[in-house]
């Protein structure tokens, strides 16, 4: 059970944590799946199967946009993602709704009945 309620939590959280990344500067995959990994002290440690459906699904929705960059010397062209003005605003919601849902449901489980 302990895996199950790990992944649907996570599930839950990555398309917002994909979006702050974004707000602050456009990324490719590479290097959102290493500082997704930094910044959570390992925790959110991703593969790109995991990753790209993401990426493809806020880019269908309009919450991102992509475009190529070119590859320096021999380097290959990289797929950029960069947030959009639909992004930042469903941005701004899904905090406000992190912020509601996380303190509900710490006020439950780390409740602690007086006795």
């Amino acid at each position: 059970m302990e895996g199950r309620i790990e992944r649907q939590l996570k599930k839950g959280a990555l398309e917002l944590m994909v979006l702050r990344l974004l707000a602050e500067r456009p990324g490719y995959g590479y290097e959102l799946l290493t500082e997704l990994a930094r910044r959570s002290g390992g925790y959110f440690t991703l593969r790109e199967g995991t990753l790209y459906p993401i990426l493809y699904r806020l880019e269908d929705d309009g919450l991102l946009r992509s475009g190529w960059s070119a590859g320096a010397g021999r380097s290959a062209p990289k797929k950029t993602y960069e947030i959009t003005e639909e992004g930042r605003a469903a941005l701004a919601k899904g905090q406000a709704l992190w912020r509601e849902f996380s303190a509900a449901v710490s006020g439950l489980l780390l409740w602690e009945e007086e006795r």
